[in-house]
């Protein structure tokens, strides 16, 4: 999708997020938490379309809206400060981690 990683890719999606008016008012850790909240009923709607076999695009668009609404929340607490590292980065670093962990990192399931 990108060539410069999701730290941009979440700017770009907040950026439209916040024209669309989705972040009007104060970013308060309650509006965070109800972002959150709705990133948690996105993946309910996975489950929704593949219980009630939708199909592959609706349950692929479901998960982009996980993922649309996650980058979201995640540029918005940076520009917040409330993370302070960069999420490639991070995810660079866990990718590597797990590679090296055991077959289900030790667990049973």
């Amino acid at each position: 999708m990108t060539e410069y990683g999701l730290d941009a890719l979440a700017a770009i999606l907040h950026e439209i997020a916040k024209d669309k008016g989705f972040w009007e008012g104060d970013h308060t850790d309650d509006k965070f938490g109800m972002k959150l909240a709705l990133i948690h009923s996105e993946v309910t709607e996975i489950l929704e379309a593949m219980r009630k076999s939708h199909g592959s695009e609706k349950i692929v668009e479901e998960i982009a809206d996980v993922i649309i609404r996650l980058l979201d929340v995640y540029a918005a607490m940076r520009n917040e400060e409330l993370v302070l590292h960069s999420l490639d980065e991070i995810l660079q670093n866990k990718i590597d981690k797990n590679k090296e962990r055991p077959p289900l990192h030790g667990n049973r399931f």
